[in-house]
Parts: structure tokens; C-alpha cells; sequence
């Protein structure tokens, strides 16, 4: 009885085998496409004949004002995901983390740009599928710049880190995310704090002066970080700089008289005339810090508010100038005031030199220098140069806008 049903059941089996193939070969074409259009701005690819995965991409294809700082998430709603790019011209990527099935941007974005993100994922049969949609970045009415001043310099030991935005940060909120982004690295290890000594000045100072040969990075990851209303900052930065000697000065302004020192030993002493009393021309007392040097330069006094015709007004042609305030004091070259150095204050606020003391200043000196001016009643305030030695380590911790 069995055997009689085998040949019946054989029969059966080859005539569906007949059916399925010709139901593949009539299947196909036009009814199972590799690719497809999905939406605006946005393209699929997927395995053939296997359901793609539902992934959810926030911003949405062709997104248009989509502020630098906002998040980018992509979610896989229907399957698994493989891999999550979100690119800029140039192949410039943004960073981001994966929790689950979740993609979550750890970076900010450049304004004014278009990003495209492709996503792949498997479907919930195993198939692989990649989708691409792009979106345009806000462009803002200004574009924010900065610099890292001193990169790539041997400077001395009392020179602070120094991120300078080309305009103010105009915020306390917009100032801590910025800190908040920024680093510093140094060899050796060396404690230090970030403070604002305005608002367009963001620097790192170490506790205590530098010790020579110490190395210094900086990294300020600015790209997609706000700086003022509809003012967006477009590129990253980073630097570095080292610590050279350490030569620290001391301009006695009652006693006129100049002393450089190298690692707690006195090597020369000058002869100084420095600015005559009065409220304008008085030199002021602190902590100052070489800013630059300048081989020669007119001094125009009209460059800080005293014009021709005014009392006190000045122009002279000098040499061997070594700047160490933004508000017009230099130490330079003074042949005519030499009769003065060391007896009385003649200048117009800067420290006079013989020719001969002032060229070995000049060539003596580095960017970052500490010089220490005592005897005045007229105090040195942080802004007018690099003033973050004007302040206690504790004052200074509390200029942090994270304080």
C-alpha cells in the first residue's frame, strides 16, 4: 500500500518544482528594484528582494538653517545598525557615539555648509541597505575668527597660553562652552587654569612661572561654537609653543635703576629713566609681561589719544624697542635722556636706556618675559598688556568663566 503512494507523490513534487521555476522566471524586473528614490534629498540602496531597514535621520533630507550646534541623530527603527558618516566638503567628518541603535553627534558643525549622512543597516532578514540624505547649516550674518597667539614660539617663562577672538565673546554662556572645549598639555605636567582677561582674551596660566624647557600644546576645537548674535565661529585650531630660559626683570621706577636676573642670578644693571610723574606719563607699577620687540618705530603719541598740537604731544624715531604693555610702554633706546638715567624720570612712560644697555635688552629678550616694574603709585591694570601675573592664583582661578 505504502509503495503504491510513492509514484502518485513523486509526480507531484516535480510538478511543483515546474511551477515554482516558472513563477521565477516571470518574477523580477521592474518589481524588485536595487535602488530607489526615497525622498527630497535622499537615496536608498538596498539587497534586492530583502525588506530594507526603517532608519530615521534627524535633520531630515534637505534640511535647510540648521544651527551648528544642533544634534544629528540617527535611529534604526527596523532593523540593525552597521555604520553612520556624516560628511563635509573636503571629506571634513563629524564625530559621534552609538548607544544601542542610536547614532548621536559628538561634534558641531561649520556654518554655511551642506553635510551628507549615509547610514547603513541590515533589515530585519539580513539584508544591507544604505541611505544618504543631506542638509545645509545655517549661514550666519558674521563669521567669527581667533587666533592661538605665540604658536610655534620659544617664549619665557612667564607667558600664558592665549586664544584671542578677532571680536568679543559677548556672552558668560557662549565664554563657558567655549572653555569648556578648549585644552592644554604640557611635559611636564603642570597645574594651571583658564581665565578671560576680557572678553576677547581667553588664557591659561600655569600656577607659578614656567620651568625652561617646558612644552606646551593647545587645542581649540572652535568649529560650530557661537561667539555672539548670529556670529559663529568656522575652523578649528591648535598650537604649541616652548618654555626657553628663564630671565626675569626688575625696573625699580623710584630708584631708577634696571637689574636682569637668569634662573635667580643677577646678570646685568642699568641706569633707567622711566616716565615722568603725572596721571598720563607716570610708568606704571606690576607684574608686566614682553609682549614684542621691535627693531625700529616712530612713537606717535597720537596712537594713544595725544594729538600734534596737544600737550605732551610726541613723535620720535626709536631703536631697540621691547613692548610690554598694549597702552604705549616699551623698554628702548634713549640717547637723549642718558644724562637722566639713573637720577631722575624724564620719559613720556616708557623706560629709557643708554644705546648699548637697550641693544643688549633687545637681544636678550623673548616674547613672555617677566618684567616687574615697583615704585609707582600708578598700577598696571591686567587688559592693558599680558596682566595675568596682576592677579593671585586664586583671583586668577576665579576669572574662569566656569568659576
Amino acid at each position: 500500500m505504502i509503495s503504491a503512494l510513492v509514484r502518485p507523490l513523486r509526480m507531484l513534487a516535480l510538478a511543483l518544482v515546474i511551477v515554482l521555476a516558472l513563477a521565477a522566471c516571470a518574477g523580477g524586473g521592474s518589481d524588485s528594484p536595487t535602488a530607489s528614490q526615497s525622498s527630497a534629498g535622499s537615496t536608498t540602496t538596498t539587497t534586492p528582494d530583502l525588506p530594507e531597514a526603517e532608519v530615521k535621520v534627524n535633520p531630515g533630507a534637505g534640511a535647510k538653517d540648521v544651527m551648528p550646534d544642533a544634534e544629528i541623530s540617527v535611529q534604526v527603527m527596523r532593523g540593525s545598525l552597521d555604520r553612520v558618516q556624516v560628511t563635509g566638503p573636503g571629506g571634513a567628518s563629524v564625530d559621534g557615539d552609538v548607544s544601542g541603535q542610536t547614532w548621536t553627534s559628538t561634534s558641531r558643525m561649520r556654518p554655511a555648509t551642506t553635510y551628507t549622512v549615509a547610514v547603513t543597516a541590515e533589515g530585519p532578514e539580513g539584508g544591507s541597505s544604505t541611505q544618504r540624505s543631506t542638509f545645509t547649516t545655517h549661514d550666519p550674518e558674521i563669521t567669527a575668527t581667533y587666533g592661538i597667539v605665540y604658536d610655534g614660539q620659544t617664549v619665557g617663562v612667564g607667558m600664558p597660553v592665549s586664544i584671542q577672538f578677532d571680536t568679543a565673546v559677548t556672552e558668560p554662556a557662549y565664554r563657558k562652552k567655549i572653555e569648556q572645549a578648549v585644552s592644554v598639555t604640557t611635559t611636564p605636567k603642570v597645574e594651571g587654569s583658564w581665565g578671560w582677561l576680557d572678553n576677547r582674551q581667553l588664557m591659561w596660566r600655569p600656577k607659578d612661572f614656567w620651568a625652561p624647557g617646558t612644552q606646551v600644546s593647545v587645542d581649540a576645537p572652535l568649529t560650530g561654537f557661537q561667539t555672539g548674535e548670529d556670529k559663529w565661529i568656522a575652523e578649528d585650531l591648535s598650537g604649541s609653543m616652548t618654555i626657553g630660559r628663564e630671565q626675569i626683570s626688575h625696573v625699580d621706577i623710584a630708584k631708577h635703576k634696571m637689574t636682569v636676573s637668569r634662573a635667580g642670578q643677577q646678570v646685568k644693571s642699568f641706569p633707567v629713566s622711566s616716565g615722568r610723574p603725572g596721571k598720563e606719563t607716570e610708568t606704571r607699577s606690576g607684574m608686566k609681561v614682553v609682549i614684542n620687540k621691535q627693531r625700529e618705530m616712530t612713537m606717535d603719541s597720537s596712537t594713544i589719544g595725544i594729538d600734534k598740537g596737544e600737550p605732551g604731544y610726541y613723535k620720535v624715531d626709536t631703536d631697540y624697542n621691547v613692548r610690554v604693555t598694549w597702552t604705549g610702554e616699551f623698554v628702548h633706546s634713549a640717547p637723549w635722556s642718558v644724562g637722566a638715567q639713573g637720577s631722575s624720570n624724564v620719559s613720556h612712560g616708557c623706560v629709557n636706556m643708554a644705546p648699548g644697555n637697550a641693544e643688549w635688552f633687545y637681544d636678550n629678550s623673548l616674547p613672555g618675559d617677566p618684567v616687574d616694574f615697583t615704585g609707582s603709585s600708578r598700577q598696571f591694570q591686567p587688559s592693558e598688556g599680558i596682566g595675568v601675573w596682576q592677579y593671585s592664583w586664586a583671583d586668577w582661578q576665579a576669572q574662569s568663566a566656569l568659576s
